[in-house]
């Protein structure tokens, strides 16, 4: 597995070296200059997944505090199916004028190992604004599941494999790439229930019709606060503050796991570099609201707020990585 992994990753990072310059040179090729007096109408904020979501919950708390900031009104339209390409594509082609923009998750980056054909250049139709926030996904089960550890779920599912269900917010999501790591480095067999976003998912998961799933700490919190769900793990390499008694998933028996979940804000490709500015200096300054702050801080997420070229940076070694972990858990792309 590890040397499949690392081969797998250096052939892809070759591969890569050749497009990482596509985002310098649509950002070059931008003009420099802005209406003055924008935004002049509303914004609207696609969300490529359903409502109640991760991306969306985050989508809406930061709209809120655009809005008031430059005085228009920036709405989230939702457009969820196909691994979230269908809202994605519809901002990678609509017009660059900073009147539509795309709160994107992980899934960004997973889409084109999970596909053969994406309707979008990630690197070159889309220009990064800000990273927005960052969290780990939390495996949870529901509570008719006879494990009450990662390491009592692990034996079970060994012990009986292809029977238990696992529910994730759509092919080529963070929570089902997080849920095929973990399967392919425990050596476990958990059968896969796609849904079209994570609130239809956790829907069925809460309800007992789906054994388990990956979820972002956003969406599955308040679901183990009042005990309809059980948490085994979480997704990052240090334990979240929002459940700090829930050990990683390395803690609980299954080394070198790690997957991050991410949420960040962009906008078509050949957008004024002024209007993309004026967009990540408000960014930055609405994720320093404490309010905001405290928002996400309760649901285990935590703010970002990096610059275009550092967002660039992360979506292209997110794409090398993601695309050497399927390679490696024998995933081909659709």
């Amino acid at each position: 597995m590890r040397a499949t992994f690392f081969k797998a990753a250096a052939a892809i990072a070759c591969a890569g070296s050749l497009l990482i310059h596509a985002p310098q040179a649509a950002a070059q090729a931008a003009p420099a200059s802005a209406p003055a007096d924008y935004p002049s109408r509303p914004i609207r904020l696609v969300v490529p997944s359903a409502a109640g979501g991760g991306t969306d919950i985050v989508a809406r708390l930061i709209a809120q505090k655009l809005s008031a900031s430059l005085g228009q009104q920036v709405f989230v339209d939702n457009r969820p199916g196909a691994g979230q390409m269908i809202g994605i594509d519809q901002v990678a082609k609509a017009a660059p004028d900073g009147y539509t923009l795309l709160m994107a998750a992980s899934t960004l980056a997973l889409n084109p190992a999970m596909y053969k054909t994406v309707p979008y250049d990630t690197l070159r139709d889309l220009a990064p604004i800000s990273e927005v926030a960052s969290l780990p996904n939390v495996l949870v089960v529901h509570p008719s599941v006879p494990a009450n550890t990662l390491p009592e779920l692990l034996a079970l599912a060994k012990a009986q494999p292809g029977k238990l269900t696992y529910a994730s917010a759509g092919v080529g999501t963070s929570p089902h790439m997080s849920m095929e790591l973990l399967k392919d480095l425990a050596r476990i067999d958990i059968l896969h229930v796609p849904y079209k976003g994570t609130g239809p998912a956790l829907v069925d998961v809460v309800a007992g019709q789906v054994s388990l799933m990956m979820g972002n700490t956003l969406s599955v919190l308040p679901h183990i606060k009042s005990g309809k769900l059980r948490a085994l793990g979480v997704s990052g390499t240090t334990r979240s503050a929002a459940l700090p008694d829930v050990p990683t998933i390395a803690e609980g028996g299954v080394p070198r796991y790690e997957s991050v979940q991410w949420y960040g804000l962009l906008a078509p490709a050949g957008t004024p570099v002024a209007i993309i500015n004026k967009l990540h200096g408000t960014t930055v300054s609405a994720l320093g609201d404490a309010d905001l702050k405290k928002h996400l801080a309760a649901d285990g997420a935590e703010p970002v707020g990096n610059t275009p070229e550092a967002f660039a940076s992360l979506i292209r070694s997110e794409i090398t990585k993601w695309k050497a972990v399927a390679a490696a858990a024998g995933i081909s792309p659709e």
